[in-house]
């Protein structure tokens, strides 16, 4: 197995998170870039990461480079991944991928006339304890699925210049926080769901601050998904179903869970571990590009950039 490069555009707090994580046998992070060169020699520096590019056009000509984890604000996302798929990158783009559907068709088309991979760096997709939750589900030993519940909270300090309340930067609390929320539910559901409803209350920029929605699909699966910018709430997922429900705390990147039965009787699950959330990702794109793997993941990002559009079209609507 060869060993592949990485190049990382986007230096922010995630991009870091992400160069700390990252273990893996047959890849390396060769490059990072930055508009500003003092900022990507800093960052090289500080993790001895060999090269070090002033601007993202020198590190997508890097014949070197095999993949590119790109973690720049949301609006910037479409833009670099289509730069870095001309230039012939398998890209690994954050959450959320692009702004809209039209967009992630685009970059899904260059994606395929490329014969490249493209991936959304989401954890729940890629963390082992959904798998085995999943197949628990899909066995039907907990019965039918009946309703997910899928809170997220996080209170943010009330400035309009900060990228989570920018327009700007694509901020509110949908396009960050909110694509795990719909991520979680979307995993468990056994058909894609449509927006029953949907109702959001903005902040004093107009990005959404805060906001309620109830999805359902043909299989009469429900899932309700709260979201908010300004209250903490416990990232603790809820899957029920007809003989027992799932509580998964902090789900966004949970390693246990426990299974709940009508009889009160429990069963403890713990599978993989937290702190490795983003490696995970790592080792999953590397999987699906060294082994021409079907990319699952991305026919679930494509449904829930399809329920993200929906919502804010409920949004735009009242």
């Amino acid at each position: 197995m060869k060993t592949y490069h990485w190049g990382i555009i986007g230096l922010g707090d995630i991009a870091q998170q992400f160069i700390t994580q990252f273990q893996q046998e047959h890849a390396e992070i060769t490059a990072v870039a930055s508009r500003q060169i003092a900022k990507a020699e800093k960052i090289a520096n500080q993790y001895q990461i060999p090269k070090a590019y002033g601007s993202y056009a020198e590190l997508l000509a890097d014949s070197e480079i095999d993949i590119i984890y790109i973690a720049v604000p949301n609006r910037q996302h479409i833009e670099h991944i289509l730069l870095a798929l001309e230039a012939g990158k398998h890209v690994l783009c954050e959450k959320a991928i692009t702004m809209n559907q039209q967009e992630l068709t685009a970059a899904k088309q260059l994606a395929s006339e490329k014969n490249l991979i493209l991936a959304e760096a989401m954890t729940i997709f890629t963390m082992p304890l959904y798998q085995q939750l999943k197949a628990t589900v899909t066995s039907g030993k907990l019965g039918q699925l009946k309703m997910i519940q899928a809170p997220f909270g996080s209170y943010k300090e009330p400035d309009p210049t900060n990228r989570f309340f920018n327009p700007e930067l694509a901020g509110g609390a949908l396009l960050d926080i909110g694509t795990y929320a719909v991520s979680f539910a979307r995993f468990f559901m056994n058909q894609q769901p449509t927006v029953v409803a949907s109702a959001m209350l903005p902040f004093s920029t107009g990005v959404d601050e805060q906001s309620i929605t109830i999805l359902k699909n043909q299989q009469n699966e429900m899932a309700t998904v709260s979201l908010t910018f300004q209250a903490k709430m416990p990232k603790i997922g809820i899957v029920a179903c007809e003989n027992a429900y799932i509580t998964i705390p902090e789900y966004p990147r949970a390693d246990q869970a426990e299974i709940i039965f009508n009889d009160g009787s429990k069963e403890f699950i713990e599978v993989g571990t937290s702190s490795q959330a983003l490696n995970y990702e790592v080792s999953n794109f590397i999987d699906m590009v060294e082994n021409n793997r079907p990319n699952t993941s991305l026919d679930l990002t494509t449904d829930v950039i399809s329920l993200l559009d929906q919502m804010q079209q409920h949004w735009q609507n009242k």
